[in-house]
C-alpha cells in the first residue's frame, strides 16, 4: 500500500493550561531524542523519516522489526527515537553518535548491537488505509493503543489526562526534559507549530564564571556575541560551554565594558577549549545561566544568560561542577 507522506505536528512553547481547563488536556513526557515518522507498509517493511522528511531508516537497524509487528496493518506513526542511559532516561549526547549514520549502515549496525535505541510512539496518523489526521487526539490515541505496540525497542507510553501540575512536577523530580500538553479535541496539523500542543521544558539555573568571549558581528561588532563559561572541578576552572542569548542590549553593553577591563592574554580554562577566535579574560565575572541538561563532558545544553552576579566573587559563588570530570 502507498502511504501518504505526513510532516510531524509541532508544539508551541508555553505554560500549563489554566486549572479550569486541565481536564481538557492530556500530558505526555517531553523526550530528548530525534523526532521520526514511521511508515509501515503492512508487508514487514519500515521506513523512518526525520522531521525534515529525510529518510533515516539505516541509522536505526534495530527498529526495522517494528515493520514485522505491523504486518497486515499499514500504518503511519509519530514518535521519538531515544538513546537511554543506565537509569532509563533519554541521553541526547549518546543519540548524536547514531543520528548521522543514515548513510553508514555498517557502523550503525555495530552501534545498534552494542547500545540499541528505543522508539517511543505517541500518535497514529494513518491506519489500514484510513487517514486519522482529522480525528481528535483522543480517538487517535485509542487507535494507537489498540495496536499493542510494546516490543524490545519500541513502546507506547500512556498519557495522563488532567492533573497537569502533578505531571509536570513528576518530570522535574525525575530529571526529565519536560512535558507536552495536548488538547483532547485537537486534530493533527501536519507541519504546523500549533497551540493545541504546548511544550514545557524543565530548566535549571547555576552560577558560572566568565573566562572568555567571542565578538559579535554586524551591528554588535565590538560587543560580546557569546560568553565562554567555566565552573570549578578538581581545583581547575573547567570550560562548560558558551552562551549567546538572554541579555538585553543594555546588559550586552555592560558585559562588553566588564570584559574590556578584565582582558587577559592567557586562557583561564584548564584544559584550553578549542574555540576559534576566543578572547580571554581574568576569571572574575560571575553570572547566572539557565540551561536544560548537561552532556557527559559537563557542557551546558541550551544555555541562556539570566543575570550578572556582582554580589558574588568567584571564590564565593557556587560555580562548581556537580562532579569531577577529571
Amino acid at each position: 500500500m502507498s502511504l501518504p507522506l505526513i510532516l510531524p505536528m509541532l508544539a508551541t512553547a508555553g505554560t500549563l493550561p489554566p486549572t479550569g481547563q486541565d481536564a481538557r488536556w492530556a500530558y505526555e513526557t517531553k523526550q530528548d531524542g530525534q523526532r521520526v515518522v514511521a511508515y509501515a507498509a503492512g508487508d514487514g517493511g519500515l521506513v523512518l523519516r526525520a522531521r525534515s522528511g529525510e529518510e533515516v531508516t539505516a541509522a536505526y537497524p534495530e527498529l526495522r522489526a517494528l515493520g514485522d509487528a505491523l504486518v497486515g496493518t499499514p500504518a503511519v506513526l509519530d514518535g521519538e527515537v531515544l538513546a537511554l542511559d543506565a537509569r532509563g532516561r533519554a541521553d541526547f549526547q549518546a543519540l548524536q553518535s547514531r543520528m548521522g549514520l543514515a548513510h553508514a549502515p555498517e557502523r550503525a549496525a555495530r552501534l545498534a548491537a552494542r547500545a540499541p535505541v528505543h522508539l517511543v510512539l505517541f500518535d497514529a496518523l494513518h491506519l489500514a488505509g484510513e487517514s486519522l489526521v482529522p480525528l481528535s487526539y483522543v480517538r487517535r490515541r485509542e487507535r494507537l493503543e489498540g495496536l499493542g505496540l510494546d516490543g524490545p525497542y519500541w513502546s507506547t507510553p500512556a498519557a495522563l489526562v488532567g492533573r497537569g501540575e502533578r505531571a509536570l512536577r513528576a518530570t522535574r523530580e525525575q530529571g526529565l526534559e519536560g512535558l507536552v500538553c495536548k488538547r483532547l479535541d485537537s486534530v493533527y496539523e501536519p507541519g504546523v507549530r500549533s497551540r493545541s500542543w504546548i511544550k514545557i521544558r524543565n530548566l535549571r539555573t547555576e552560577d558560572v564564571i566568565v573566562g572568555g568571549w567571542l565578538p559579535g558581528k554586524g551591528r554588535i561588532t565590538g560587543l560580546p556575541g557569546a560568553l565562554l563559561l567555566g565552573q570549578r572541578s578538581g581545583g581547575r576552572l573547567r570550560y562548560v560551554g558558551g552562551v549567546g542569548s538572554g541579555w538585553s542590549a543594555r546588559e550586552q553593553e555592560q558585559l562588553g565594558g566588564l570584559l574590556g577591563v578584565a582582558a587577559a592574554d592567557v586562557c583561564p580554562f584548564d584544559p584550553v577549549p578549542a574555540v576559534p577566535g576566543a578572547r580571554w579574560v581574568v576569571p572574575r565575572i560571575v553570572g547566572e545561566v539557565r540551561y536544560s541538561t548537561r552532556t557527559r563532558a559537563g557542557l551546558l545544553r541550551q544555555a541562556s544568560w539570566l543575570r550578572l552576579r556582582p554580589d558574588l566573587t568567584p571564590e564565593e559563588s557556587a560555580a562548581q561542577l556537580p562532579y569531577d570530570i577529571g
